[in-house]
């Protein structure tokens, strides 16, 4: 597993806006608090989200955009990207598996974020059928596409992008997670995040209360203790 001093830049793919909140926000506050380059890439425009919309699906778009780039901010990120794919439709593809690997060629991450690429039986939030598709693709772009020059050509050929070797991914939303972070120092600010995603938690009552708790149980379940708060993902060798 990578050194925290092998770590200057990350790159979160999500496929919605507030997915790298619930994931791994807490997670991302601190390696910004450390130097560290975070970008996030959001796949769809999130259009399909929302309670008690009134908006139609190209202003629930622009909404959802303003909310992440205001809860990116909060946990340190303003290096934004987002591919405008349409939610809830979203399939594993050599398109997407193209846009991602652009996109890794660009940042040149040490370290991938993503979603677990397999459904949750314990928990069934984290497999929306968009994160599996864009949790797949991400790792498939990372192996083998953005470390082969010979996959997609045109990315060196049109845009003079350089293979890129991912070290390591961490995926978030999965059964069995192996690495824990403690985010107690950060755990407000990720609450403020979620909590900038107006259109979709606001309706919640309770809501700073019950992603307190069930991140507290995660601090727990990873043998840190009462008055603690964690994130989980299962980190992947990709070196």
């Amino acid at each position: 597993m990578l050194a925290e001093s092998e770590i200057h830049r990350v790159l979160v793919v999500a496929a919605h806006p507030d997915d790298a909140d619930f994931g791994a926000a807490g997670t991302i506050a601190l390696l910004g608090d450390r130097g560290v380059e975070v970008t996030y890439l959001i796949v769809t425009d999130g259009d399909a989200g929302g309670n008690e919309r009134t908006l139609d699906n190209s202003g629930m778009a622009e909404l959802r955009k303003a909310e992440q780039t205001a809860a990116a901010k909060i946990v340190g990120v303003t290096d934004l990207r987002f591919l405008g794919y349409s939610d809830g439709t979203v399939v594993p593809s050599l398109e997407l598996r193209r846009d991602i690997s652009r996109v890794i060629r660009q940042v040149r991450p040490d370290l991938v974020i993503t979603h677990h690429p397999d459904r949750n039986y314990q928990f069934v939030g984290p497999s929306h059928p968009d994160h599996r598709a864009v949790g797949g693709s991400a790792l498939d772009a990372v192996y083998p596409d953005a470390r082969n020059p010979y996959a997609f050509p045109e990315l060196i050929r049109d845009e003079g992008l350089e293979a890129w070797k991912v070290r390591e991914v961490w995926l978030m939303g999965g059964s069995t997670p192996n690495h824990w972070v403690d985010i107690t120092a950060s755990v407000d600010r990720k609450v403020a995040a979620l909590q900038s995603h107006v259109s979709q938690v606001s309706h919640i009552e309770g809501f700073a209360d019950f992603v307190k708790a069930r991140f507290a149980s995660w601090a727990e379940q990873a043998g840190l203790g009462e008055g603690r708060y964690a994130e989980g993902f299962q980190v992947v060798p990709t070196a």
